[in-house]
């Protein structure tokens, strides 16, 4: 699975988390305009695997869909079956990650200790994602990069435009970002103009 070879390229997930099917598809549109092209809707928001289906549609070749906050095996086969590209998950379930690797769907499972992300890792998963970071932060992701510095890890948690080279100058592959890019005022106010901008500059961090 190559999916992940894209994601070191681009550096960045936006997450959509609790958005009508509308706010969220105006969202995705203004994202995308900005240059974001990895996108996840979590399974805790109303009709994600609707828009999930839709955006495949919709923004073929333009974008990748995935699907978060995948808590066991049924959600994982809904996603699979909605047409998610990618699956996140908060938590390691070695179920979910079979089921997802039994369909050629790339997972970054969420994992915290050591241990996990090495379990993880010896699933066959291509990376892991790193959380929660808000709390703990860089220094955290500092530290267990030290001795698994071969393991590839997406950091989510506390990401912002600021701080968000902090994370990849501790060894971050890649980032998950949600209320710092999704920005939930410009979004419920309807200023996706300036919701591309703000993309804009998140990717122009990056390059």
């Amino acid at each position: 699975m190559a999916l992940f070879t894209k994601l070191k390229e681009e550096k960045m997930i936006a997450i959509l988390r609790g958005y009508t099917f509308d706010e969220a598809t105006h969202t995705v549109d203004a994202l995308i305009e900005g240059g974001i092209r990895f996108l996840e809707v979590t399974m805790n928001t109303d009709g994600a695997l609707h828009m999930v289906n839709q955006w495949r549609e919709t923004y073929d070749q333009r974008a990748y869909i995935g699907v978060g906050t995948v808590l066991d095996e049924d959600m994982a086969w809904d996603a699979i079956q909605a047409g998610a590209q990618f699956i996140i998950t908060p938590n390691l379930d070695e179920r979910v990650v079979k089921v997802a690797l039994d369909n050629e769907v790339d997972i970054w499972p969420g994992t915290f200790t050591p241990s996990e992300i090495v379990r993880a890792t010896n699933l066959g998963v291509d990376a892991v994602k790193i959380f929660p970071l808000a709390s703990l932060g860089i220094s955290y992701l500092k530290e267990i990069r030290a001795p698994l510095d071969h393991i590839p890890m997406i950091a989510t948690g506390g990401v912002t435009l600021e701080n968000m080279h902090e994370y990849f100058n501790a060894g971050a592959s890649a980032v998950g970002i949600g209320s710092s890019l999704v920005n939930k005022k410009l979004i419920q106010s309807g200023h996706f103009e300036e919701l591309t901008v703000l993309a804009k500059q998140f990717v122009d961090k990056v390059k």
